[in-house]
């Protein structure tokens, strides 16, 4: 209350400033097709960048590969029967190493290209997530290094031992190795999408609980398709992680509380 004195003095009285309000949460960042392109396109030179550092890496790692991917697989050598191959072939187990070693750095450009049509808090989320994706592909990629490639490797070269004999082309193993790495590293990451998912409310536990026999169909289905053996020792090699990882998919969604746009 404004006293009689500060009246009679001419006295202005300023009420204090009020707090500020925070901002509102961004809800999407409005960007013109041709700057969609741009960002896109520096993206794909940041990932081309860390894919040649990780190449030249590669260069130094690929032959101390490739002598533990014989040693591990039992096989006493690898064959080449063209004068290019070996050369290829070494080329070819650099480059995989280097995309290996660049892969965090292409998953966090693939976000950051994303991330302007998510809001903030869902973004800070995303970024959070990003070095459990990175642990769980390594963990799929190991997994199938030491685990799953060995035991497939050596039984197709004891299948029918009593008529073939088995020599396989160093081109082809490296094929084998890379195309199973792969896509076991990509398995390992499904528990970390689906939480992902759930907190973006596009999933939910429940929904996920409901379909657990079409996911264990679609499970069965892509282990038959990822594993390169036909004997169901293997294949359940491959399934029953995947399966396993789908569960501990249900349980992270059932603790992810939505995020609110």
């Amino acid at each position: 209350m404004v006293s009689l004195l500060d009246r009679v003095r001419g006295r202005s009285v300023v009420s204090a400033p009020s707090e500020p309000e925070p901002e509102p949460e961004d809800l999407f960042k409005e960007m013109t097709l041709q700057e969609h392109l741009e960002e896109l396109r520096q993206r794909l030179i940041y990932s081309g960048l860390a894919i040649a550092a990780g190449f030249i890496v590669g260069l130094v790692l690929a032959f101390p590969t490739l002598d533990l991917i014989t040693q591990m697989t039992g096989l006493d050598d690898l064959q080449a029967i063209s004068p290019t191959e070996p050369f290829i072939t070494y080329t070819k187990v650099a480059l995989y190493i280097g995309i290996g070693i660049a892969m965090p750095v292409i998953v966090y450009q693939i976000v950051r290209f994303l991330a302007p049509g998510l809001t903030r808090r869902e973004r800070r989320y995303l970024y959070r997530a990003l070095p459990f994706v990175t642990l769980m592909f390594l963990s799929g990629v190991a997994f199938s290094f030491f685990v799953v490639i060995p035991r497939a490797l050596h039984f197709l070269s004891n299948f029918g031992s009593q008529v073939f004999d088995a020599q396989f082309r160093a081109e082809e193993v490296i094929s084998f190795y890379m195309t199973l790495l792969l896509w076991v590293g990509v398995v390992f990451e499904l528990p970390v999408v689906i939480f992902i998912l759930a907190k973006l409310g596009i999933v939910d536990a429940r929904r996920l609980s409901s379909l657990r026999k079409y996911a264990l169909l679609v499970i069965m289905v892509g282990a038959a398709i990822i594993t390169p053996t036909p004997d169901p020792f293997n294949m359940f090699l491959v399934a029953a992680p995947m399966y396993f990882l789908y569960e501990i998919g249900v349980l992270l969604a059932r603790l992810a509380k939505p995020i609110s746009r």
